[in-house]
């Protein structure tokens, strides 16, 4: 049984609050949605500006699924076993 290591988060819930973040976005990865989000607000949304942010935002979101993906499929074959 591999144990796997619950990430930290990085950011509190008085400063994701004070970002105005949606809940269903306060993850893992939300210390990198702040920074995302204001690089939005100052361009305008333009899809060619803040490519480094989101591209490290959707990175942390991959990743995140790929551990929780392992963690089920770990599950489900322990459950088979028993």
């Amino acid at each position: 049984m591999v144990e796997f290591k619950e990430p930290e988060m990085k950011i509190s819930s008085q400063e994701m609050a004070e970002a105005r973040l949606p809940l269903r976005y306060r993850d893992y990865c939300a210390h990198l949605l702040v920074p995302l989000n204001k690089c939005r607000h100052r361009t305008a949304y333009m899809p060619w500006k803040c490519e480094e942010e989101r591209h490290a935002y959707e990175k942390c979101e991959y990743e995140d699924f790929m551990r929780r993906s392992k963690m089920l499929a770990q599950l489900k074959t322990e459950e088979k076993k028993n």
